[in-house]
């Protein structure tokens, strides 16, 4: 079994259930150093004061708060603890809410919350209340020294904790002046809608590819080889002209699947989990 992230416990009510925090999710992509072109040798990288020049050493840093232009407050060790909360292990569950309530923008990052030990019975316990209810808990939690807002739900046969951001944390699409539905004609309307019929698709996230990862890969390991490779490039596409929106329409329909739209009924959506969003594979 991999390593736990963080031991403690999942608390609702006066329930408190033991658990291990578990990875969710795995990052492919490449990782690269900067390197000296001159004799390919890695580079370090300096903390130099901006006003003397000179390099600090780590024991010389303190943390500022530039409360504005050019102007710090220094924040001790002191200070940091004084703020800090109660460094508990639990995942409190304050609230379960309607999964399909939950703005999708909320979401972080997935996490698996597997059984600590003695605690299998009352994991699957609230796993099947949840799962029959239908709703995701509210929690809150301390991780790596920082207070988080998280989503307590069941996918499958795990339940998985999802950092969320705070609701301040949003920002407020109304700062975009976005248009409203006056003006779009419903010649326009339909022939949109049977587009998107066209394109309708059961959800399948293995058929959704890192294209460009996959070729940047080949690309170092030719090069590891001593061998090149050219890979073909695409079509530049060109920028968007507002010109007769329903010839275009007309044009996407045809290269999409002619003229009959095809209807794929979507599956009904649950509220186990599973619902609306996914803006992380919990793979």
């Amino acid at each position: 079994m991999p390593r736990a992230l963080w031991k403690g416990s999942i608390s609702f009510g006066l329930v408190n259930i033991p658990i291990e925090l578990h990875t969710a999710v795995r990052d492919h992509r490449p990782r690269f150093r900067m390197l000296h072109a001159k004799d390919k040798s890695p580079v370090k990288f300096q903390r130099v004061c901006i006003r003397d020049g000179h390099p600090v050493a780590w024991e010389d840093l303190v943390k500022g708060f530039e409360y504005s232009k050019g102007h710090f407050v220094i924040v001790t060790k002191d200070d940091f603890e004084s703020a800090a909360l109660e460094k508990t292990r639990t995942v409190d569950i304050i609230d379960f809410v309607k999964a399909e309530e939950i703005d999708d923008r909320f979401f972080e990052t997935p996490y698996y919350l597997a059984p600590g030990k003695g605690g299998e019975r009352a994991y699957v316990l609230l796993r099947e209340a949840m799962r029959h209810s239908g709703r995701v808990g509210i929690a809150k939690f301390i991780l790596r020294e920082a207070q988080h807002l998280a989503a307590v739900e069941v996918i499958g046969q795990a339940i998985v904790l999802t950092v969320m951001r705070f609701a301040d944390e949003l920002v407020d699409a109304g700062q975009f002046n976005l248009p409203g539905e006056s003006g779009v004609r419903k010649a326009e309307l339909d022939m949109a809608k049977a587009l998107v019929n066209n394109l309708a698709a059961d959800w399948d996230p293995s058929k959704y590819t890192d294209e460009y990862r996959e070729n940047l890969m080949r690309v170092i390991q030719a090069k590891i080889k001593g061998k090149h490779v050219e890979l073909k490039s695409g079509a530049e596409p060109r920028e968007a002209e507002v010109v007769d929106l329903m010839e275009r329409l007309r044009r996407s329909l045809a290269q999409s699947g002619g003229g009959k739209a095809r209807v794929i009924k979507a599956p009904a959506r649950s509220a186990k989990g599973a619902h609306k969003r996914r803006a992380k594979s919990a793979a």
